[in-house]
């Protein structure tokens, strides 16, 4: 019998990261792919595709087939998939095809799992799973959701929000919201927009979350040099940028994500909002990574907030670990 490899997606809407049984996360790349606007032809994938973006000429256009978690692009979802998959697979290409486990926002609606699960067959997949993200996040963070505690976890992807709480391997009660890094992104531009008459890229504006960013105000306040295209003379022109002015762009998606927090907070059964008072809320995601939001969001809800060890990781991990434990898991899977 040939053997059948054990691969878990977690198709977010910045980043694709992928799991391969044995060996861990073998690739973490941008939800990109460039492609020729004359035949539709597939130029790039991934990092590549990403490098373009805002630099390519009139013959190539730069997609992110991922919207909110969600497939917005199905063809050139598809083509990534297989690219990913193909490129995870290596050897063992065309051996057999591979068992996959994708995770999905909670609240996304039975077409859209239906596109996710078409475009993984589609891209030479044999099963394919459907894991809901934050009972993925929860499992790629080690905490013990095969006990009758309660669990929560916060995971702030590129598209969307997930809160829940979870208990016995499923999810108790859920929130998600499609507010996340990318919101951060486009309220950043924005505020330099209004602030500063100065137009600013995609790119540019995550490199500023990332290097400056914060959820609270710093006492030592963080500067980095932003080059953009003045509004009015149409020129390039470069300014500085303090910390605590992205900390007043970014409040108000984060408040977003405070609201969603607060709501499952407020519908968690009284046994297991004890076990969250005692535990704390579990931070995951590539958002988890912005200077202390953990901390504002013990301050907002009372209840401490750590963050994962690798938030990044923690979905893709969780893929690969449901896999294992896809005999206790298998209610708790969107496989309809």
């Amino acid at each position: 019998m040939a053997f059948a490899q054990q691969i878990g997606i977690d198709l977010g809407t910045a980043n694709v990261l992928v799991y391969v049984k044995g060996k861990g996360i073998v690739l973490n790349e941008p939800s990109a792919v460039a492609l020729s606007t004359k035949d539709g032809r597939v130029k790039a994938v991934g990092r590549s595709a990403y490098d373009m973006l805002g630099r390519t000429p009139e013959t190539i256009e730069v997609i992110k087939p991922m919207s909110n978690g969600v497939i917005a692009d199905y063809q050139v979802t598809e083509a990534m998939m297989r690219h990913f998959i193909g490129k995870a697979r290596g050897r063992y290409f065309n051996i057999t095809r591979p068992e996959v486990m994708i995770s999905i926002p909670a609240g996304v609606t039975s077409v859209e799992r239906r596109a996710v699960r078409r475009a993984a067959l589609e891209a030479k997949a044999r099963v394919v799973h459907l894991i809901r993200e934050p009972l993925a996040a929860a499992l790629g963070a080690n905490l013990p959701i095969a006990d009758s505690s309660g669990n929560m976890v916060i995971d702030i992807g590129g598209g969307t929000t997930e809160v829940a709480i979870i208990s016995l391997y499923g999810i108790v009660v859920a929130s998600s919201i499609r507010v996340g890094g990318n919101k951060l992104d486009e309220a950043i531009t924005a505020y330099i927009k209004r602030k500063y008459n100065l137009m600013i890229g995609e790119r540019t504006a995550e490199d500023i979350k990332m290097q400056i960013g914060s959820a609270l105000p710093l006492e030592r306040e963080l500067t980095m040099e932003v080059r953009g295209r003045d509004q009015v003379a149409g020129l390039p022109r470069t300014i500085q940028v303090r910390s605590n002015e992205i900390t007043e762009a970014i409040s108000e998606p984060l408040d977003s994500i405070i609201g969603a927090v607060r709501s499952v907070l407020e519908q968690t059964p009284p046994e297991l909002a004890a076990d969250i008072v005692d535990r704390g809320m579990i931070m995951t995601g590539g958002g988890a990574q912005i200077r202390h939001i953990n901390e504002l969001l013990t301050q907002v809800t009372g209840v401490p907030c750590y963050v994962a060890d690798k938030p990044l990781h923690c979905v893709a991990l969780g893929t690969g670990i449901a896999l294992e434990n896809i005999d206790h898991l298998r209610d708790s899977l969107s496989d309809d």
